[in-house]
């Protein structure tokens, strides 16, 4: 029987859609900054791995800190990326979603409870890889000020 060893991975939606958007990014300015939304969501899920063993074994380690660092840096990486309109609008969800997980996931590594620990990660995971994704859509199928490059060809 093959075996392959798989190191765990605690934000698997925002690694790939961050990866996705690095492969994917048309303009020069957007692959820098998706390129930058890739190494800080990679860095973020190696952290938390180093995190959740931390949390396992009950040690004060510096894996802890490390990891509110990296989630900070995703974050803002995440930002960049989307866009200061998409992240400040009145009606975008994406800001106070993630920044309300990611505070989440903080506090849970300040309290040590590792089942809060992994909730908030899944929280988190799941609202920066919306924020990702909503960049392709709006620059696949426009938003209503601007038109779909499908609907153009």
């Amino acid at each position: 029987m093959l075996m392959t060893r798989r190191e765990p991975a605690f934000l698997p939606l925002a690694v790939s859609a961050a990866r996705a958007a690095a492969n994917v990014s048309a303009a020069p300015a957007q692959l820098g900054q998706a390129q930058a939304l890739r190494q800080r969501a990679e860095a973020a899920d190696e952290a938390a791995a180093n995190c959740w063993t931390a949390l396992l074994a009950g040690c004060d380690a510096p894996a802890l800190r490390v990891l509110m660092f990296r989630l900070h840096d995703l974050t803002e990486a995440t930002s960049a990326y989307v866009g200061g309109q998409c992240w400040f609008g009145a009606n975008s969800p994406h800001r106070p979603r993630v920044t309300e997980a990611e505070a989440r996931a903080t506090q849970a590594i300040r309290d040590g409870d590792g089942e809060d620990f992994v909730e908030a990660l899944v929280d988190y995971d799941q609202a920066v890889a919306t924020a990702v994704a909503s960049v392709r859509a709006r620059t696949t199928f426009g938003t209503p000020d601007e038109p779909s490059r499908i609907n153009s060809a």
